[in-house]
């Protein structure tokens, strides 16, 4: 992929009137409807020879202060290279174009195209696109640089977990006007799953099919399925409106995903999981505006942002460059296990690495480095301790067993029966993790990263956390092992994805009732919403930071409205 840079450059001009009066009739059309924000079309003229499709729009993204990834797919109809120009403009009609260059889209990236823009003003926003030689021309992006210095505000918009067939991105849509400045993508970003698995056919929603109908293993099946992704007229959209700061999860890769395997993954059918990780990571690079810290290990994603002295964001790689595999048992707070009557000492290994060493100090090295106020990590997993008390969680939240508890809990100790005091006795009833697959079951990785945040604290710096992956809502309390509070953290629900209703039907289980009693049950959580989709806008100021919570009302249908809870932390 050749990237040649300049500013300035000079197009070849065209030949005659017509091709003049065609690109400006193009350029009024794209201003007059709004199309400037919009992606969702396809190129817009040709003049001569075969037009190259842009199907997928442009995006941009990996903001730094003085430069911006930029991105895009071009094709002619055979798998001839694209030769493409890119420029960067102050509006949107181009009538100055600032930065302008080279590149070529070609089969060995899948006819994708990435720039990585340079020589930009900081907290500048700007106009892209790219045009083949043909004279036929991108989408027009809108793009913005990180400011530098005193910052007041900083807004961004969060998502997770986008499975399409699970639904239409509405969530994508509303954050296209909702003010965010840079988009954030904490994972999940594909489903790597056959049609027909998740969810259940009988669950999918109708013309939201997977391409293709396979699972996907190949480089080729990787690239057909962000295709499908990219062609979403509201990810377009969002693409085209606000640079996309991106980390992956498991799904692009496989469910429940490590170091050297995943859940989803049989090698006796689906060949090496080396071979397969090595195309997940070699397409998430093709198709996702992300800039490549190391070229020659596209496993590492780890990489920080500054805005200005405001906040420093540290995306974070919890999958795939130093976790090793979970456990696969209920245990407890000290690793015994739950499933034995009389929790006999189990083979619970809790210093399992989740970062790993490498990642880890550098995480502690860049947050100790920063000069900026909040120090933010954009994280998959749900990080809070989440943690249920075995005769509750071995019953499935039975409505006997969470009364029993909770009476017992707000019972004054003298009052208390013998059968109440060993509910609450943590050696008869531990406290045990719901889900493994989060830092849960990585205890002691977590617990020295809160050491790392409480060090932060006395340096006065604030802590706070942006997590995905549950396809719930939570807003937690980071605490040490003795309660001591280092951070918050906003983890938010999902694109499309099936959260807590898919166990606990709302009617059966109305969700407010759910919601309740999971709050009771653990102390660190402050709020949890358990059956809605939607994404988070996250606003940062020097004295708080505040999480808002935007739900759709449905990602059955393209038609839907939005409603918001909100809450903020003040460090």
């Amino acid at each position: 992929m050749q990237n040649d840079q300049k500013k300035d450059l000079q197009l070849p001009k065209n030949t005659g009137r017509r091709s003049f009066v065609i690109k400006m009739s193009s350029v009024a059309a794209v201003m007059a409807s709004g199309g400037v924000l919009t992606a969702c079309g396809g190129s817009s003229t040709v003049l001569n020879g075969e037009m190259a499709a842009f199907n997928y729009g442009v995006a941009s993204g990996d903001p730094l202060a003085d430069r911006v990834i930029l991105w895009t797919h071009a094709k002619i109809s055979t798998d001839a290279s694209v030769d493409l120009a890119w420029q960067m403009a102050a509006d949107a009609s181009f009538a100055s174009v600032l930065f302008s260059g080279r590149v070529t889209a070609s089969s060995a990236t899948g006819f994708t195209a990435k720039v990585d823009a340079s020589g930009l003003a900081a907290n500048t926003e700007y106009y892209y696109r790219f045009v083949a030689p043909n004279n036929s021309i991108s989408p027009v992006g809108r793009t913005r640089t990180l400011p530098v210095g005193n910052v007041d505000q900083v807004k961004l918009a969060v998502f997770s977990c986008s499975d399409y067939p699970a639904g239409y991105f509405n969530a994508y849509d509303s954050a296209v006007s909702s003010g965010a400045q840079f988009a954030l993508h904490l994972g999940d970003y594909i489903y790597e799953y056959k049609d027909g698995v998740f969810p259940p056919a009988t669950a999918q929603v109708a013309g939201r099919i997977s391409a293709p109908a396979s699972e996907i293993v190949t480089v080729a099946d990787y690239r057909a399925r962000h295709a499908l992704h990219k062609a979403d007229p509201y990810l377009k959209a969002l693409h085209a409106r606000m640079p996309m700061i991106a980390i992956w999860d498991d799904h692009e890769f496989a469910n429940n995903a490590w170091m050297d395997s995943a859940e989803n993954h049989n090698p006796a059918t689906q060949g090496t999981w080396a071979a397969r990780k090595a195309a997940a990571s070699q397409v998430y690079h093709e198709w996702m505006p992300i800039r490549s810290p190391d070229t020659s290990n596209l496993l590492k994603i780890y990489r920080s942002f500054d805005f200005g002295n405001l906040l420093s964001l540290h995306m974070l790689d919890t999958r795939m460059i130093g976790r090793e595999q979970a456990p696969d048992r209920m245990l407890d707070a000290q690793g015994r296990d739950v499933e034995d009557p009389k929790f006999l000492p189990y083979a619970f290994n809790k210093n399992k690495q989740l970062l790993g060493a490498t990642q880890e100090a550098w995480l502690d090295t860049q947050m100790t480095s920063s000069k900026a106020t909040w120090q933010v990590l954009g994280n998959q997993t749900v990080m809070g301790r989440v943690q249920l008390p075995a005769s509750v969680l071995m019953t499935n939240l039975s409505a006997d067993s969470v009364t029993a508890y909770l009476t017992a809990k707000a019972t004054q100790v003298a009052a208390q029966t013998q059968a109440q005091k060993d509910l609450l006795d943590p050696l008869k009833n531990p406290k045990i993790s719901y889900n493994f697959d989060n830092w849960e079951g990585y205890p002691n990785a977590r617990d020295r990263v809160f050491s790392m945040a409480a060090k932060q604290k006395t340096a006065g710096k604030k802590f706070l956390v942006l997590s995905g992956d549950s396809h719930n809502a939570w807003f937690n309390k980071l605490t040490l092992t003795d309660g001591t509070l280092v951070g918050a953290e906003f983890a938010g629900m999902s694109v499309t994805s099936g959260g807590f209703e898919s166990v606990f039907p709302p009617a059966v289980v109305p969700p407010a009732t759910l919601a309740g009693t999971i709050k009771a049950l653990v102390d660190d959580i402050t709020y949890i919403d358990t059956y809605r989709r939607g994404y988070m806008l996250i606003t940062v100021t020097p004295a708080q930071a505040k999480g808002e919570y935007v739900y759709v009302s449905t990602v059955t249908s393209s038609s839907y409205t939005t409603s918001v809870d909100a809450f903020s932390y003040f460090g």
